[in-house]
């Protein structure tokens, strides 16, 4: 169930660029829900090419993104921490959890995620996936996502190790919850819940594999309960309604505040490349414009889009003069 968001604060239109099966798309789904938002769907292709995605970000192709305007919010842990500034209550950083919630969600981000994907393409997996789509779309799929690995900061896990990894989580999981609280730091969700939430979710879509989650009934009542906050039904848009949106608009005034990136060298208004760090390391270029110790945006204009600000994690992201 929704819960509802802050009374008498105005949320602007948001626009979730996803796709159903997109694990990250999920967890950002579910914060949604729970904090009782309203939000416009974009579903938008699972590989590439993606003509209008890269008309708004500039050549990031990871998802999802958010949209606000002619702001473009990249990376579920910056989504969460907009959402959080735009609607405060519900909370997703209840006392009890404090801080340990961020840092936890970072560890779910890569580590579970990672064990989960492992776990998911065993063959009996990738069957399950793959088995309906014609062999032309499952060779895309894997070319997509072979491309999207390039350089890689990690290898990933194979399935035998993937799996005894993700069995341990699971019992790890499963013993924190087992005194009856509902979620993991106790009686509120919290930043945490939703990040260890989609990995699960992910493995719980692909049938052949999710025999696993049997193994931790407490989990598996957890899961139900998160997965109700990600049932609305938000309002559908396309994409080139949203790329139109961005065109009528202006990015948000950016604040007058310390450019942490200046101490580095790289001065406000300098022409930059900002990088993911992990994985899908296509590189975004524009003006440099914010430098805060945990967000980065760059200024870029598009031919159809128009001018639009471009913001990033700091963590995970890494920022480059452009040559």
């Amino acid at each position: 169930m929704a819960a509802p968001s802050s009374p008498g604060v105005h949320v602007p239109q948001l626009l979730l660029h996803h796709y159903p099966s997109s694990p990250f798309s999920e967890k950002i789904r579910a914060i949604l829900g729970f904090k009782g938002l309203r939000w416009s769907s974009v579903v938008i292709p699972v590989i590439m090419p993606k003509p209008n995605v890269v008309a708004l970000t500039g050549g990031y192709r990871k998802t999802p993104f958010l949209q606000i305007g002619s702001d473009i919010y990249c990376d579920s842990a910056l989504i969460a921490d907009v959402l959080e500034r735009l609607a405060p209550t519900p909370t997703l950083h209840p006392p009890e959890s404090a801080g340990l919630a961020r840092i936890v969600a970072q560890w779910a981000d890569s580590s579970l995620f990672g064990a989960a994907v492992g776990h998911i393409f065993q063959p009996a997996g990738v069957q399950s996936l793959f088995g309906n789509l014609p062999p032309e779309h499952i060779k895309a799929f894997l070319a997509d996502r072979a491309a999207l690995s390039a350089g890689a900061s990690s290898p990933g896990m194979n399935p035998q190790e993937a799996t005894g990894a993700l069995r341990l989580y699971l019992q790890q999981f499963d013993a924190r919850l087992a005194d009856g609280r509902p979620w993991l730091f106790g009686q509120a969700p919290s930043l945490a819940d939703f990040s260890v939430y989609h990995c699960l979710w992910f493995v719980q879509q692909v049938k052949a594999v999710s025999g696993i989650l049997d193994e931790a009934p407490h989990v598996k009542r957890f899961l139900d309960r998160c997965q109700t906050f990600s049932e609305g039904a938000p309002e559908q848009l396309s994409s080139t309604e949203a790329i139109a949106i961005a065109a009528r608009g202006q990015p948000e005034p950016l604040a007058d505040e310390p450019f942490l990136d200046a101490q580095q060298g790289l001065a406000k208004g300098s022409r930059v490349k900002v990088s993911a760090t992990d994985y899908g390391k296509d590189p975004v270029e524009g003006e440099f414009v914010l430098s805060r110790p945990n967000e980065l945006a760059i200024r870029r204009t598009d031919a159809r889009a128009g001018e639009l600000v471009v913001h990033f994690p700091r963590l995970g992201f890494q920022v480059r003069a452009a040559q």
